[in-house]
């Protein structure tokens, strides 16, 4: 081999070389300025309140500031339609939520497709729904709810958070498993709609179980069961549905996304270091106060998680007839 062909062997071998440390590089380096996270949701509310600890968290962690900006309206697509149109840099995260899931099949256009376009980043909790009823209807349990709403068709008022909220598809489930007639009532949120229900405006509610605990525990509403496949540390005495209702199960989960072409090594970093947090015996405790459980795992886990739902909710959505508010 003459001189010339070996320099351009060697330095095409250099290139080479540098081109593979590369996204190592890049890894250790990032982030290298603030971070955004993005929620579809408004400040105060139980997505934000997840968004600012899991942020709060990662900041200290990787030493930069994880920015909450809450992005409200149109059932969480214009928070999603902001990540997907971001630069795929790893400086734009969205806190994914069923929303996300939910919408797929809720809404006919949207801009954009979530599992095209948003990759997923880490699984961080699941917490459940719990069937609540207010005390004038006679029924104690699951079973004697699912015979007194056969026995009276549609005199049931099903009180949601909105159309397509997971406090919704979870009746929605509940219905097309029983095949039991209750009359949906969405409300501009779950305050109001707890409101009517302890007043006797409204009957059922599958509620964020954080929300409707203290009143569980006041008495001021009976709680029937939890929608999860396990019973909840917060309510250890209220069974599961799925002790009734072969196959049921419906839960709030959050995780991290990022738009579609952002570098492996970004995303790889950000789930390590994600799980690093759900580790820590603080984060632990903090969340299980909330009644969660963990999901942590690998970015392909929780891909599976929002895939699964996708599937899932389009099947209730589709039975139920549900349209956006």
């Amino acid at each position: 081999m003459c001189i010339a062909a070996f320099r351009r062997s060697f330095l095409l071998a250099v290139v080479i070389a540098l081109q593979a440390l590369l996204p190592l590089a890049s890894a250790q380096a990032y982030p290298t300025r603030p971070v955004r996270l993005i929620v579809g949701q408004a400040a105060g509310s139980g997505s934000d309140i997840i968004a600012r600890l899991i942020g709060q968290w990662l900041s200290d962690r990787l030493g930069q500031p994880f920015v909450v900006e809450n992005r409200p309206g149109a059932g969480g697509n214009i928070a999603a339609e902001a990540v997907v149109r971001a630069p795929p840099d790893g400086y734009t995260l969205l806190l994914v939520a069923p929303a996300n899931a939910i919408n797929a099949t809720l809404y006919d256009k949207l801009n954009y497709n979530f599992i095209r376009d948003m990759a997923p980043v880490a699984g961080l909790i699941r917490f459940p729904n719990v069937v609540v009823v207010n005390p004038a209807v006679p029924a104690k349990s699951i079973p004697e709810l699912i015979s007194y709403a056969k026995a009276n068709p549609g005199k049931l008022n099903m009180a949601s958070s909105g159309n397509g909220s997971t406090i919704h598809v979870s009746g929605e489930l509940f219905k097309m498993l029983t095949g039991i007639n209750m009359v949906h009532v969405p409300y501009r949120g779950g305050a109001p709609a707890l409101t009517d229900l302890i007043s006797g405006q409204v009957q059922v509610i599958f509620d964020n179980l954080p929300t409707s605990i203290e009143y569980i525990r006041a008495g001021k509403l009976r709680g029937l069961a939890v929608t999860s496949t396990e019973r909840s540390h917060l309510l250890p005495d209220v069974p599961t549905v799925r002790d009734y209702v072969p196959g049921y199960e419906a839960s709030a989960w959050y995780g991290l996304g990022v738009p579609t072409g952002t570098p492996n090594d970004v995303i790889e970093k950000l789930n390590e270091v994600t799980n690093a947090v759900l580790a820590d015996a603080k984060t632990q405790a903090r969340f299980a106060d909330l009644g969660a459980t963990l999901l942590a795992g690998s970015a392909a886990d929780f891909g599976k998680l929002v895939a699964d739902e996708t599937e899932k909710w389009a099947k209730v959505v589709k039975f139920s007839g549900a349209k956006p508010d």
